[in-house]
């Protein structure tokens, strides 16, 4: 409906935004001025100790500067009370003392038959509530009894019993003149398929009132007496008040005690464990009403706390439900709203924990609630095997999958790095480390054997290249180029994951330096270059970028050209593994040599020596453009006869040639 010119901004006049707000808010008397309308207090939308959420009267206005929450009284009405525009609206009108409106003739009627129904609700509550107290009602009694459930906190939670009758609850609502279609309209009764008279929704069980954040009844959940009921557990059917994936059990006095108390919301299961949680201290639980949470739900949890705890059973129901809620929180991540997740013991709810192990031991799982992104890598990482590249490769695309889902470019970034060091962890941590020998190590007894890198030499020696023979010397080299390559071209690291991560550097630096590409190179340049320096301090990547050989590699020359370092780093790469290969070939034949030599062993020699030959070839290729300087650097002899022509012209132009 269109609301007349002028009648918000009287509801502004009559009522002050500090009357407003002073209803869900402590006013800090030491930073707060009631006389200028200036006013400070805790935030009532997120946890905090300070007064940082301020009030200017004179403007009708407030703004938090933790969480950045602002508006004027309808919005802070709307936030706080979970209802519409129009609701907010009406309750700030019903303060004022100002009569709403006429609505549309059609709005009205819904709007009204919505308080009838409501009425009607409570009328039910009041029935139950009676019912409990009968005789027929012992053995709920009893029951309440051994869930541990005392008189007083059964009427603090306004609970009930329905009778084993079909009509109870029909005919005590027509004895006070309740029509047929009210009853029936709340969710109360059914109709009979039969033609006969309607009967109860809910007969033999133990009634929960089920109310929305303003503390109407919108609905009841009841638990079977019966164990041999096929429903252990009945929600009331979505009427017009109730929508069971906009609702959650304990909404309203879970809000105050986030907002007010400072307590960490708490997701739970069930009606009881919610119960159980709030008589134990931990007064901030709800209960999404024995559904997966939904999306609404969801924004319904984040409006309450940024990070939510879901302490769901620890069974595989619970788990699953878990796993199931991480698919629909990754797209609506944002900056400082995410979830946390508290599994229970193995075939414990938080209602049994709680009995056995008391308030302590659930504070405790709380308290050691692991973020999603643990949870999100735990579900694709739990029990399975990684043993070949295929795998690991299915395992990097479902991750990444999953990490595109979210939205937020920074909260992707940082989960991408989450997943990276995660997956450092699980494969680096199996590799052994090399036992350092040196060499080839042919098998004794038997074909083959193992690539040993040499040991590591002493400070004082290990840069030097007399340290090493020529192809040491020469891997030496090309592992430099690769790792300066990469640091100056980050962005090119994932392209080579599987070389750098078979890359046997002999100097423990190199190792170090290769490990921080592989770890941190997804996160640019400068956070490489940070990690680095943590690891090793200035002088190693001094060191490195400083060499001559490394200085005049072109894409180091340039930093940032991605495809001259891709390039750069393929070749390398590729020269290395091929004078590995042939070196295996060469050691292996040693071997069959010892025997009874054929054919075979020549053929493979050779093979591998074509290999070499063909990764060494782009630097050959071309040597009648180039030159070798005394460093090892290519030299282009057009550039070179070009200088040495300048030289010649400036030498004999100088005075007295």
């Amino acid at each position: 409906m269109s609301l007349p010119p002028g009648f918000i901004d009287e509801i502004r006049t009559r009522l002050s935004l500090t009357q407003v707000v002073g209803r869900k808010v402590m006013w800090d008397a030491r930073k707060s001025n009631q006389g200028k309308g200036d006013m400070w207090a805790p935030c009532p939308f997120h946890h905090e100790k300070t007064a940082s959420f301020h009030v200017d009267d004179r403007k009708g206005y407030y703004y938090c500067f933790g969480c950045q929450a602002k508006g004027d009284a309808i919005s802070f009405v709307r936030e706080t009370e979970n209802v519409s525009f129009m609701e907010a609206v009406e309750i700030l009108a019903g303060e004022a003392g100002m009569q709403m409106p006429a609505r549309d003739p059609r709005a009205q009627e819904k709007s009204d038959r919505r308080t009838l129904l409501a009425e009607v609700m409570e009328q039910a509550v009041q029935h139950f509530r009676l019912q409990l107290k009968t005789g027929g009602a012992s053995a709920a009694r009893d029951y309440l009894d051994r869930r541990g459930l005392s008189t007083a906190a059964q009427d603090r939670w306004e609970i009930g019993f329905a009778p084993d009758a079909w009509q109870g609850l029909w005919d005590a609502l027509k004895a006070k003149g309740v029509e047929d279609d009210l009853i029936l309209g709340a969710g109360l009764g059914k109709p009979s398929q039969k033609g006969g008279k309607p009967y109860d929704t809910f007969r033999g069980r133990i009634m929960f009132p089920i109310r929305d954040a303003r503390g109407r009844c919108t609905a009841f959940g009841g638990r079977a007496m019966d164990p041999n009921d096929n429903a252990k557990y009945l929600n009331s059917p979505e009427t017009e008040l109730f929508d069971k994936g906009r609702s959650l059990y304990n909404h309203g006095p879970a809000r105050t005690a986030a907002g007010k108390k400072g307590q960490p919301l708490i997701v739970a299961e069930g009606y009881m464990d919610v119960i159980a949680l709030a008589e134990a201290g931990f007064g901030a639980s709800v209960a999404p009403l024995g559904t997966a949470i939904t999306e609404h739900q969801l924004a319904m949890l984040w409006r309450v706390a940024d990070e939510p705890i879901i302490a769901l059973d620890g069974d595989t129901a619970g788990l699953r439900a878990a796993m199931r809620l991480i698919d629909l929180a990754l797209p609506a991540l944002e900056a400082g709203k995410s979830l946390r997740f508290a599994l229970m013991p193995e075939g414990q709810d938080p209602d049994d924990l709680l009995k056995s192990q008391g308030a302590g031991a659930l504070q405790k799982l709380l308290d050691e609630a692991v973020p999603m992104v643990r949870l999100l890598w735990q579900r694709e990482t739990e029990g399975r095997v990684f043993d070949s590249p295929e795998r690991k490769a299915a395992l990097d695309k479902n991750l990444r999958d999953k990490i595109k889902l979210i939205k937020d470019p920074s909260i992707r970034q940082h989960y991408g790095q989450e997943i990276k060091d995660l997956r450092w962890d699980l494969f680096r941590a199996k590799r052994a480390p090399a036992q350092r020998s040196g060499g080839w190590q042919p098998s004794k007894g038997k074909r083959g054997g193992s690539w040993q890198e040499p040991p590591t030499p002493m400070p004082s020696t290990k840069s030097s290249a007399l340290a090493a023979g020529d192809e040491q010397v020469t891997a030496h080299l090309r592992e430099m180029v690769i790792l300066a390559s990469l640091i100056c071209s980050p962005t090119i690291a994932e392209d080579f994951e599987s070389g750098l991560e078979t890359l046997a550097c002999a100097d423990p630096d190199h190792a170090v330096l290769r490990d921080m590409i592989l770890r941190h190179a997804h996160a640019g340049p400068e956070v490489l270059r940070e990690n680095i320096l943590n690891a090793l301090g200035p002088d190693a990547l001094d060191n490195l970028m400083g060499s001559r050989h490394v200085a005049l590699v072109p894409c180091i020359r340039t930093p940032g050209d991605a495809d001259t370092a891709r390039m750069t780093v393929a070749e390398e790469l590729a020269k290395i593994n091929a004078a590995k290969g042939l070196d295996a070939e060469i050691a292996d034949a040693v071997q069959d040599l010892e025997g009874v030599a054929d054919e075979g062993v020549t053929w493979r020699l050779s093979q591998a020596a074509a290999a070499a030959a063909n990764a060494s070839q782009t630097s050959k290729e071309d040597s009648a453009e180039y030159d070798t300087g005394e460093n090892g650097a290519r030299m282009s002899k057009s550039e070179r006869d070009a200088f040495a022509s300048l030289m010649d012209q400036i030498t004999f132009s100088k005075p007295g040639r």
